[in-house]
């Protein structure tokens, strides 16, 4: 009698537990984990870039050594700021953001530099660089969005009842998004 009165409790808790979320709040948060992976590596692809980029231009433009000590140093710094994905929070994203934006300020300032170098802009290597390197802002574009869109679907599943009874007991809290950088929603002036 004790065994099956064991048996039923077990059965209705574990019918109880598939029915609360829980196995859907543990998926979704895999799923963003993976998403955040897939960010870190296309972000990784454009700092392994980086270094054969500098010394590219680093051969034709010498006297842009300024440059390329900053593109050097916002890369080092962007490589070392790393974000734990079972910490996914509003403040660590934005840190990792900040970081990462600031080489994407760098790369561009070099790209624009090499404006004044013919020879450079038409060396095959720097241009087949260049070309990687687009490649790579649009890899990071769409798997930032692809993780953003993960975080809500998983955010709006921890954060609607009653999920969030079950999300609360067992600790799966909101996860933190990418932002678009500030000033990005005013349109660039171009003057020649």
């Amino acid at each position: 009698m004790k065994r099956l009165l064991i048996a039923i409790v077990g059965l209705f808790t574990a019918l109880s537990f598939s029915s609360c979320g829980y196995n859907t709040m543990v998926s979704k948060d895999e799923n963003v984990k993976g998403k955040w992976a897939q960010v870190e590596n296309a972000y990784q692809r454009r700092a392994d870039l980086i270094p054969n980029l500098v010394a590219t231009v680093k051969g034709a433009a010498e006297h842009e050594e300024g440059t390329l000590t900053a593109v050097v140093e916002a890369r080092a710094k962007a490589t070392s700021v790393t974000v734990d994905p079972s910490n996914l929070t509003e403040e660590s994203i934005a840190n990792y953001q900040q970081t990462q934006d600031a080489l994407s300020q760098s790369i561009g300032r070099l790209l624009v530099s090499v404006e004044a170098y013919p020879d450079l802009k038409a060396n095959s290597n720097f241009q087949e660089l260049q070309v990687q390197l687009e490649g790579t802002e649009n890899r990071i574009s769409v798997e930032r969005r692809s993780y953003n869109e993960a975080v809500q679907d998983y955010n709006t599943t921890v954060r609607s009842f009653p999920n969030n009874i079950m999300a609360g007991i067992f600790g799966f809290k909101p996860k933190g998004t990418f932002k678009a950088a500030e000033g990005s929603d005013k349109a660039p002036t171009v003057a020649f």
